[in-house]
């Protein structure tokens, strides 16, 4: 058997960014917006993917996922139905200082849960005037390919890119020390 039929468990990095990806990078996209920001973080968590959504989906852990956060709680959950997903209802709380501003904000949010593939944040209160964020996974090669996408505008008038740096300027650091928080567990 040579080399070339074997296969792999790991995909093989044919482009730059999934060198990078593989890597430990955490691969950042913005998406223009008018008022707020929306960012996209893909990276690779080197879990398979039940192991990953379990981790993601234990709420009361993203205070140690995202050191901003400093409550999550789940208030209310439902299971999923043959016509349902699993539903939560989900209280937040982040304290950011950022230039010169500090902040303190909170955030109650419906999440849907699609089992193992995708959970989805939705606004219903809080300090912002619109929330919204999406994780996505996907296998990829013996791990994960976990992909945030989030769109936020506060109550306070901030200027646009203000928000989309701040974000930027975050969000690798604290999807690192999400991967690193959930393989050492």
């Amino acid at each position: 058997m040579t080399a070339s039929s074997t296969l792999s468990t790991q995909p093989r990095a044919t482009h730059p960014q999934e060198v990078s990806l593989l890597q430990g990078d955490v691969l950042i996209s913005t998406t223009p917006m008018s008022s707020g920001a929306a960012v996209t973080a893909t990276m690779y968590v080197p879990m398979v993917r039940s192991q990953t959504w379990q981790q993601l989906t234990d709420y009361s852990k993203w205070v140690h996922y995202f050191p901003d956060i400093v409550q999550s709680q789940v208030l209310e959950a439902k299971r999923q139905t043959k016509t349902h997903p699993a539903t939560r209802r989900l209280y937040q709380v982040a304290r950011k200082a950022f230039m010169m501003f500090s902040a303190q904000v909170e955030i109650y949010l419906q999440v849907i849960e699609t089992l193992h593939q995708k959970i989805q944040f939705r606004f219903e209160r809080g300090t912002f005037s619109d929330f919204a964020a999406d994780l996505t996974l996907e296998d990829y090669g013996a791990g994960t390919l976990l992909t945030y996408s989030v769109k936020a505008t506060p109550l306070v008038p901030v200027p646009s890119f203000l928000i989309e740096q701040a974000i930027r300027c975050d969000l690798p650091g604290n999807m690192k020390t999400m991967r690193s928080v959930m393989c050492a567990a």
